[in-house]
């Protein structure tokens, strides 16, 4: 845990959140400004500052964040089986907190390119 990083401390609960799917793993929580009807992040419990920073050891976090991914498309309502997964590498990609999320995000017609 990064005593800085406030996904840790939401993952420590010193910080609330809207949490939707909880593993031994992997966290999700409703987005606090949502970009669509349904927008959650999916993070690792473990602090992994951004994709360039995950290990080897980190392969089976990053697996089930992605079968978790597929799990809420499936099982929520909204997402009518059709969403978008993004991950942002970097403040010029747009990372703003240094800790490894994914955005899902669904529940409205999508339009490509993104940004």
């Amino acid at each position: 845990m990064s005593s800085e990083c406030i996904f840790c401390k939401i993952v420590a609960g010193l910080i609330p959140c809207d949490k939707v799917h909880e593993t031994a793993n992997v966290l999700v929580f409703k987005d606090i400004s949502p970009a669509a009807p349904v927008h959650y992040l999916i993070i690792p419990k473990k602090h992994i500052p951004s994709l360039l920073d995950a290990t080897q050891e980190d392969q089976a976090i990053l697996a089930e964040i992605l079968f978790v991914a597929g799990h809420l498309g499936k099982t929520v309502p909204e997402l009518n089986r059709n969403f978008r997964l993004a991950v942002s590498t970097g403040p010029d990609a747009g990372q703003v907190v240094m800790h490894m999320h994914y955005h899902l995000i669904g529940g409205r017609k999508l339009t490509w390119p993104p940004g």
